[in-house]
């Protein structure tokens, strides 16, 4: 806060008087610029703590990637696996033999902390525009990413559940029952493709960034 006082000394005359008005002013703009140059560093600094925390994260989640895309293709080829084992069962009316159903969707998280942090601390606000626009996007289709894959898991179990109480032998599936299944586990198999689509997009997104921006 800034205070302004009046002269100790009698003012005599409108000289006097406009001296002292004309000190005033520059104190004030003084003060003024003062204050502003401090805010401007603080957020200044702001920024640089934002960017060196979001671009850390970026090259943790990247490096994440391979390991998420080997773990969705595993699902993959154990839902077409599974595919074929229904595709028998459907057209034999019993279940071939020494053979297992895999049906699985796991969830690979990739960090969002600094990003939430930014957006808190109003940092984002102080960037120049295109640089926020570029951290918006990758996160943007990292929770679009989530949101696939949490879709993909909830609709896993859904599809698992007739296996639920089932002996160390398996299920003995009807050709009903196994038409109903292999149905639920086309539709996971185009999430599943929805999945990689999108992390393959974010892997993109990641490394065009870190290209741009490197260390």
């Amino acid at each position: 806060m800034l205070d302004v006082h009046p002269p100790h000394e009698p003012v005599h005359g409108w000289r006097d008087f406009l001296l002292h008005l004309f000190t005033i002013t520059i104190g004030l703009l003084i003060a003024l610029s003062l204050e502003g140059c401090v805010e401007w560093q603080h957020h200044r600094h702001l920024v640089h703590e934002a960017e060196a925390s979001l671009h850390a994260e970026i090259e943790s989640n990247v490096k994440g990637i391979p390991d998420a895309l080997a773990g969705l293709h595993k699902n993959q080829a154990e839902l077409k696996h599974d595919v074929e084992v229904l595709k028998y069962v459907i057209k034999n009316h019993k279940e071939p033999e020494h053979t297992s159903m895999y049906i699985g969707s796991g969830i690979q998280t990739f960090a969002d902390v600094s990003w939430r942090t930014a957006q808190s601390t109003t940092a984002l606000s102080y960037m120049p525009y295109d640089r926020a626009e570029e951290y918006a996007n990758i996160y943007t289709t990292q929770t679009e990413l989530y949101t696939a894959e949490q879709q993909s898991a909830r609709d896993a179990i859904i599809s698992l559940a007739p296996f639920m109480n089932m002996d160390d032998k398996g299920p003995d599936l009807s050709e009903a029952q196994a038409n109903d299944m292999k149905q639920k586990i086309e539709i996971l198999q185009g999430q599943l493709t929805l999945v990689e689509s999108f992390m393959n997009s974010l892997d993109r997104e990641y490394k065009k960034f870190l290209a741009a921006h490197p260390s």
